[in-house]
């Protein structure tokens, strides 16, 4: 109920800029400008995660990005939705050309947020996100979906106050991909979307999450015997390269990172 009425009163009532509380605007141009005006760009935290794909940000999260993504997040702000769906669509466009095949659909994956915190929010800010960031992409004629596939498979503890290394042993198998959903993954280029990375852990953990589903889809799926091998159970030939392409296939997306994790920041 929150976010239903959290909606008609984004519509109804005169709103301020998420970035710097400027009236009746809910993202003015300047903070529009400090969301996507340099451009969006690879980054890389430090330390980097065993198996974070490759990722990009639409910005740096600082000053008015940070304070339009917590309006967003915590104060279900959810006009600025718009805004930055359009910043993590330019994040996606922007990813690595060798990540997926050239035309190809993109199936944008948002990391999920705790139950607990969606209903604490009212809403679940990446995938609302993600919902943004496909109707741009749609907009500009590229095939995009979003594929809310992955589940919380336990309870995780609250990632404020932790460092890398415990985020990552906080997160270590906490998704899982819906069962039955599987398949889909294979239909297009696979982007992890979320809000914001720090660290990258809980993309690693998307990542690998879906690359568990992938073997599954080789082991099998449609490929069925010729896939599998001996007594191992592992894929041989045709299914290894089958694997190989379609985890070469995910890559990563968010509205904004620290603004030291970007490339070009780096000495």
């Amino acid at each position: 109920m929150r976010g239903w009425w959290q909606e008609i009163a984004d519509l109804v009532l005169p709103a301020e800029c998420g970035g710097c509380g400027a009236a009746r605007t809910v993202l003015c141009a300047r903070c529009r400008a400090a969301l996507t005006g340099a451009g969006p760009g690879r980054v890389r935290p430090v330390p980097e995660p065993d198996g974070l794909p490759p990722v990009c940000a639409a910005g740096p999260y600082e000053d008015a990005v940070r304070a339009a993504l917590l309006a967003h997040k915590e104060r279900g702000v959810l006009a600025l939705a718009g805004p930055l769906g359009a910043a993590l669509a330019g994040a996606v466009r922007a990813g690595p050309a060798d990540c997926g095949a050239p035309g190809s659909a993109v199936l944008l994956v948002p990391v999920p947020s705790a139950r607990g915190a969606v209903r604490a929010r009212g809403h679940d800010p990446a995938r609302r996100i993600a919902l943004a960031a496909a109707g741009e992409l749609r907009r500009t004629g590229v095939a995009a979906r979003v594929l809310a596939v992955l589940r919380q498979r336990r309870p995780v503890a609250d990632q404020a106050g932790l460092g890398s290394a415990q985020r990552l042993e906080n997160l270590a198998g906490a998704l899982a991909v819906a069962r039955g959903a599987e398949g889909l993954l294979g239909e297009g280029r696979v982007v992890l979307v979320d809000d914001v990375m720090t660290t990258g852990a809980s993309l690693a953990e998307a990542a690998r999450a879906v690359r568990e589903a992938v073997r599954e889809i080789a082991w099998d799926g449609r490929e069925g015997a010729r896939m599998r091998g001996g007594a191992s159970g592992q894929p041989t030939g045709t299914g290894r390269a089958v694997v190989k392409e379609i985890e070469n296939m995910i890559c990563a997306a968010v509205v904004a990172a620290p603004p030291d994790s970007f490339e070009g920041n780096r000495n």
